[in-house]
């Protein structure tokens, strides 16, 4: 029911009172906001520590999960704005996708959501705000030392493998943004362990193209993004492609930053992700 049938049945019945009131009272928009808010229980909140550091981070475990059985692992970085330490944030894009039933049918894996700290990133980059519509410039290094969240996240994805029977040619990454940049780095600083990846309206330095070649690529950029703007991902895609990488690009031309919901969408994100199998 849309918002002005909605408003046509309160009217002709005593739920128009109930709505004034929650109105008059300042409670109705609690109530619009509690109905829209998905049940992201399932994810187990975790934390990773180490030498004092931590490292907030959701996880969610197969239907039916067999310790004795290996499953594929995605890790998922999110983006500037879902930085912090409440370990909730995280899951506000993606997690959605993964926790649906019929994805955990299909696609039986181990899914986590790793949290950055406010302040930090998960790759070292420089930003710069030019012109009247914020466009951003970023400056990318080849050669940069990790943040230390990258360092945790890399310190996780080895307890997991650890912890869990995790398939070796199958795991993959991908991030939006802030994360779609972490998503080049991590391949970037590991080179041989993922066996696709995709990064969202992300970018990165295109000398590092000849270490992610092992990977399989799908690219995602709005070509009408000022946040993070599209040539960064082009760059990444014609550096790939220079070496020889199995790259895919999705530039969606009259889309602004926001092209996760658009890859999210993608009918074929998710069979082409786990048809990656590779390495060893």
């Amino acid at each position: 029911m849309n918002s002005f049938a909605f408003t046509r049945y309160c009217l002709k019945t005593n739920a128009f009172r109930l709505v004034w009131l929650l109105f008059v009272n300042g409670l109705w928009p609690v109530l619009v906001c509690t109905a829209q808010v998905q049940d992201f229980s399932e994810y187990e909140k975790k934390i990773f520590a180490v030498g004092g550091n931590t490292l907030p981070y959701r996880l969610l475990l197969p239907k039916d999960f067999n310790p004795q059985k290996a499953y594929p692992l995605v890790v998922f970085l999110h983006g500037s704005g879902e930085r912090g330490n409440d370990n909730e944030k995280q899951l506000t894009h993606g997690a959605a996708l993964f926790l649906q039933d019929s994805v955990r049918t299909k696609y039986p894996a181990i899914v986590v959501f790793p949290q950055c700290a406010e302040n930090s990133s998960w790759a070292r980059i420089d930003t710069q705000v030019q012109g009247p519509l914020e466009r951003r410039m970023f400056t990318f290094y080849p050669k940069a030392s990790p943040t230390l969240d990258m360092r945790l996240l890399e310190g996780l994805i080895a307890q997991l493998q650890k912890d869990y029977n995790i398939r070796k040619k199958q795991r993959y990454v991908g991030g939006l943004s802030m994360g779609g940049m972490g998503t080049f780095e991590l391949v970037n600083r590991n080179p041989s362990v993922f066996s696709a990846a995709f990064p969202i309206c992300g970018g990165a330095h295109p000398k590092i193209a000849r270490r992610l070649q092992k990977t399989d690529w799908w690219v995602f950029h709005g070509g009408a993004d000022v946040v993070v703007p599209p040539k960064y991902s082009t760059n990444m895609v014609e550096a790939l492609q220079n070496k020889g990488a199995k790259v895919r690009y999705a530039l969606y031309p009259a889309v602004g930053h926001n092209s996760w919901d658009r890859a999210f969408k993608e009918p074929d994100l998710l069979p082409w992700l786990f048809s990656k199998s590779r390495f060893r």
